[in-house]
């Protein structure tokens, strides 16, 4: 099964941002939804961001749990959105957060895809304009290969 889905990606276009603690949830919940992870996943979420933030650069934070939250990971899966008002994320803006669950270390393989794309500005510049989801699916296509 790949690891995003259409149905994994959200795309807001509220002027008014959520708090990091409700984007995470969100993102836990579409992870949830999706079957990847149980509802003890976002707890762990909470706890790796009190440690250490998952903000990465160019509007991206990637919230995951904590490796004492491995049992609540049942398969290796994302949750993309996007939101069009930028969320404060510890001082940095952050307009797309990637929930991500992983299996057997498949996280880092799947992180370092995300990051791939992440690092290149013009990919950043199409996924804030992507129309729909679909368009995001295609834009981070290689995460599922």
């Amino acid at each position: 099964m790949p690891v995003l889905q259409e149905s994994q990606i959200r795309i807001h276009t509220e002027d008014t941002a959520p708090t990091k603690s409700e984007a995470m949830k969100e993102a836990a919940e579409i992870l949830e939804a999706a079957g990847a992870v149980t509802a003890d996943y976002y707890p762990a979420m909470l706890e790796r961001e009190k440690s250490v933030s998952t903000y990465m650069g160019n509007f991206l934070a990637i919230p995951h749990g904590t490796n004492d939250a491995k049992d609540a990971i049942k398969s290796s899966a994302l949750s993309f959105i996007r939101y069009a008002a930028p969320i404060d994320w510890d001082g940095n803006e952050v307009r797309f957060v990637v929930g991500i669950a992983g299996v057997n270390n498949e996280h880092l393989d799947i992180l370092s895809k995300i990051a791939i794309v992440f690092s290149d500005e013009d990919e950043v510049a199409k996924l804030t304009s992507a129309p729909d989801t679909a368009a995001i699916l295609a834009i981070l296509g290689e995460v599922n290969e």
